[in-house]
């Protein structure tokens, strides 16, 4: 298998752990960044996050039953599963790219021989455009179907099937296949980029102390060790990039969602948002997401960079 398949087989089996086990916390959100929702609810808003998203969870179930939490799954699948494949592969490849140039290519390898990754190394500049250019790509690519996840977890639609979905975006035309689009790249662009710089660092920093602290004789982490250190380093660089994008998340799903003519655009949703709700509407429904973003790094990168290990070894041995 060539390397371009290793990293798409990790990255779709990354993509479809991660929309299996937290699809509700998606639903949540989507629905808690509704302006009906919110003011339908406006006197819970005083209420603890944690509550109201209680509440709204409690409602869900209430009406469509436990399996309501996964509501809009397959659309997810759709969009996550050949996204996140894509968006790992295109990073490992323009990493790669990036490592044979002066400018990106860190000065000093890494001295110990401890190592929980396999994939290419770069300065803090290098990953920063690494990973904010490949989302932003991917993001683009699959603006429709991000659009079909969100109206599909959105109480404002009720398709009756993802293909009834899918055919009544096609007919929208292009306007409607790119709804939310410069929202979701202003929001994906900085995430990815932060979090790589981020994720990349702290892996370095544990990897160093597991060298510390373990026996020099020993080449390598653990694999055990290695997916904690990955899991960790992913969790902690998931909860600093989503708090600094938060507010590009509410407009992309105001603006995916919503067919009035003030969230048609960027200024104009901004507009919108700070007249109904100021600062704190930018913030909807970022407990969920972060909560969601820190789980899902933590199983996505743990999986995709565990994978990869293992069919390296797996090569190494035959």
């Amino acid at each position: 298998m060539s390397n371009v398949s290793h990293h798409l087989l990790s990255g779709a089996l990354s993509g479809f752990a991660s929309t299996i086990i937290l699809q509700p916390f998606d639903l949540l959100k989507t629905r808690i960044q509704q302006p009906d929702y919110l003011n339908k609810h406006r006197h819970n808003l005083l209420s603890p996050q944690s509550t109201f998203i209680f509440r709204t969870a409690r409602s869900i179930v209430e009406s469509d039953g436990v399996l309501g939490l996964w509501r809009g799954t397959t659309a997810s699948l759709l969009r996550n599963v050949p996204g996140v494949a894509l968006y790992f592969t295109g990073l490992n490849q323009f990493r790669a790219f990036l490592a044979t140039s002066q400018y990106f290519a860190p000065l000093h390898a890494p001295s110990s021989s401890y190592s929980s990754s396999t994939l290419p190394k770069l300065t803090a500049q290098g990953n920063l455009l690494a990973g904010a250019l490949t989302r932003m790509s991917v993001g683009l690519v699959l603006n429709p179907f991000s659009v079909i996840k969100a109206r599909y977890e959105s109480s404002y639609y009720s398709y009756g099937s993802l293909s009834e979905a899918f055919l009544g975006l096609m007919r929208s035309g292009p306007s409607e296949i790119f709804r939310g689009a410069i929202a979701s790249s202003l929001r994906d662009a900085p995430y990815a980029g932060i979090f790589v710089v981020f994720y990349e660092h702290i892996k370095a920093t544990l990897s160093s102390a597991a060298s510390s602290t373990s026996n020099s004789a020993v080449v390598g982490i653990p694999f055990s060790l290695s997916a904690g250190v990955n899991s960790l380093s992913a969790a902690s660089a998931g909860a600093f990039a989503t708090l600094a994008t938060q507010p590009f998340d509410v407009l992309k799903t105001k603006m995916q969602v919503r067919s009035e003519t003030k969230y048609r655009g960027v200024w104009s949703t901004v507009r919108a948002i700070w007249q109904q709700r100021g600062v704190a509407g930018f913030f909807d429904g970022s407990t969920l997401r972060m909560s969601r973003k820190i789980f899902s790094s933590a199983i996505g990168w743990a999986v995709y960079e565990g994978v990869l290990m293992t069919m390296r070894s797996s090569k190494d041995t035959d």
